[in-house]
C-alpha cells in the first residue's frame, strides 16, 4: 500500500515547484504550457528522448503499452539527467478515461517513483472530472480559456505548416515563421494580453504570415495520418513520422486536437445519459459542448475566408461520417473518430491513410483496426495502412510498411 501512498500538490509548491508534462502535442505544447505559466505555475514540457525504453523497463512491465513506456522512460531521464532539482518538481499526467491502460498510469508513476527513491515528488492527474485533486492545483476558468485559446492555436498552426512545408521554396522558411508567431502568442497567452479583435486576429495573422512563405508548384502526395491521440500527435512516440512523409515527397494531413477534446466530451455524455436515470448535469455538459463548438467554428470561419488554407471537418460533420463506418456508439478509446477523420480526409483529396497505434493496444485493435475492413470497401483506390509502433520494432521494418502505405494501389 505504501507503493500508492499519494504526495498532495501543495498550494506553496506552486511557487517552488515546477511542473513537468510529458511530451506529447508537438504543436500544442508551446502554448498549453504558456496558458499554465500564465495562472501563475511553474510549468515546463519534457524533452528526454535517449534509451527510454531502458529505463522504464528496469521498474515497469514490458506489457505496458509503447506510450506508457516512453512517459515512465522520460520521468525517469529527467530524474537522472538532473536537469530539474528532485525536490522542486512535480510530474503531471493527462488523463481523459476510458477503457485505455492510461487509466493507470497515475498509480503507476507514483508506483515508480517510490522505487527509485523519489517517492517526495507530487504526480498531478490532468482531468476535466476534478479527480484526484491537489490543493495546490485546480481548473479555474482562466486556466480553462487560455488553454482552450492554446489548443486552438495549436491546431492552426499544425495545419498551416502541415500545407506549406512540403512546398517551400527555400528550406526553412517554414520553420522561422513557427518559431516567430509561436514567441509572440505564448507571450500573450503567458500574459493574458487581449488583442483588439481577439482570437479571431491572432488566426488572421498565423494565416497571413504562412501565405506570404514562397511555395514552389510541386507534385505532393497527401498523406492521412489518423489514430491513437498519443501516436498521432507526439513526435516521440511516432518516430517523426510528420518529418519522414515530408522527405519522401508527401504532405501529412492530420485531424486537429479540438475534435478529439469534443470528442472525449461528447462521448462522456453519451455515456452519462446512458447510465444516469436522472441526467442532472446535462446542463453543464451542453454548455461545455456548444462553448467549444462555437470556438471551433470561428477558428474554421477565418481559415474559410482566406480562401488558400483547409481545416479538418467540424464537430457534427465528422459525426455523420460515422452513420455508414462504425456508429456514433463506438466510443471506447479514439473509437470513432478515427473511421470518421480517414473519411473526412479523403474528401479532402487523401489517397493515402496511415492509421497508427501501439502494439498490443486492445482499444486500438478494436476501434482502429477494427474498421480497416469497411474503410477499404468503401474506398477501394485509397491505399489505407495500419503502422504499429513499439519498443522493439526496428524502424526499418516500419518504415517498410510506411513506404506500402504511400504507394499507389494496385
Amino acid at each position: 500500500m505504501s507503493e500508492f501512498k499519494r504526495v498532495p500538490f501543495t498550494k506553496a509548491m506552486k511557487k517552488t515547484h515546477t511542473i513537468l508534462l510529458p511530451e506529447m502535442l508537438e504543436y500544442h505544447s508551446p502554448f498549453l504550457q504558456a496558458a499554465f505559466q500564465g495562472s501563475g505555475y511553474q510549468f515546463a514540457v519534457m524533452e528526454g528522448s535517449r534509451h527510454l525504453k531502458e529505463k522504464a523497463l528496469r521498474y515497469i512491465n514490458h506489457d505496458y503499452c509503447y506510450p506508457g513506456i516512453l512517459i515512465i522512460g522520460q520521468i525517469l531521464d529527467v530524474l537522472e539527467e538532473g536537469r530539474y532539482p528532485a525536490d522542486k518538481i512535480a510530474f503531471m499526467e493527462p488523463q481523459a478515461g476510458g477503457a485505455c491502460r492510461a487509466g493507470n498510469y497515475y498509480h503507476v508513476i507514483i508506483k515508480t517513483l517510490n522505487k527509485c527513491g523519489h517517492g517526495q515528488i507530487p504526480v498531478i492527474s490532468l482531468n476535466y472530472k476534478g479527480q484526484e485533486k491537489h490543493p495546490g492545483f485546480r481548473i479555474s476558468p482562466r486556466l480553462f480559456l487560455d488553454a482552450v485559446t492554446a489548443v486552438c492555436y495549436g491546431d492552426l498552426m499544425m495545419s498551416l505548416y502541415q500545407q506549406v512545408k512540403p512546398y517551400e521554396s527555400e528550406v526553412g522558411a517554414c520553420d522561422a515563421v513557427r518559431m516567430h508567431l509561436e514567441e509572440k502568442l505564448t507571450e500573450e497567452i503567458r500574459t493574458h494580453y487581449r488583442r483588439p479583435g481577439g482570437r479571431r486576429a491572432a488566426y488572421r495573422e498565423m494565416i497571413e504570415a504562412f501565405a506570404r512563405i514562397p511555395v514552389q508548384a510541386a507534385a505532393r502526395k497527401k498523406v492521412c495520418v489518423a489514430g491513437e491521440i498519443y501516436i498521432k500527435f507526439s513526435a516521440l512516440g511516432n518516430h517523426h513520422l510528420e518529418e519522414y512523409l515530408v522527405k519522401q515527397g508527401c504532405q501529412c494531413v492530420m485531424g486537429g486536437f479540438i475534435n478529439y477534446a469534443i470528442y472525449v466530451l461528447d462521448s462522456d455524455y453519451r455515456a452519462y445519459l446512458i447510465d444516469t436515470p436522472r441526467p442532472i448535469l446535462r446542463k453543464g455538459y451542453d454548455i461545455a459542448l456548444a462553448y467549444l463548438k462555437k470556438v471551433q467554428q470561428e477558428l474554421y470561419e477565418e481559415v474559410e475566408k482566406q480562401g488558400r488554407f483547409e481545416m479538418d471537418m467540424p464537430f457534427a460533420q465528422l459525426k455523420e461520417r460515422t452513420l455508414h463506418t462504425i456508429g456514433c456508439d463506438c466510443i471506447t478509446g479514439d473509437g470513432w473518430l478515427v473511421a470518421a477523420e480517414v473519411c473526412a480526409a479523403v474528401e479532402r483529396g487523401c489517397r493515402h491513410v496511415l492509421i497508427v497505434h501501439p502494439f498490443g493496444c486492445l482499444v486500438s485493435h478494436v476501434s482502429e483496426r477494427g474498421i480497416v475492413k469497411k474503410l477499404k470497401s468503401l474506398y477501394p483506390d485509397v491505399n489505407i495502412q495500419t503502422i504499429e509502433y513499439d519498443y522493439d520494432s526496428s524502424d526499418t521494418l516500419r518504415e517498410g510498411r510506411i513506404l506500402l502505405g504511400i504507394g499507389d494501389v494496385g
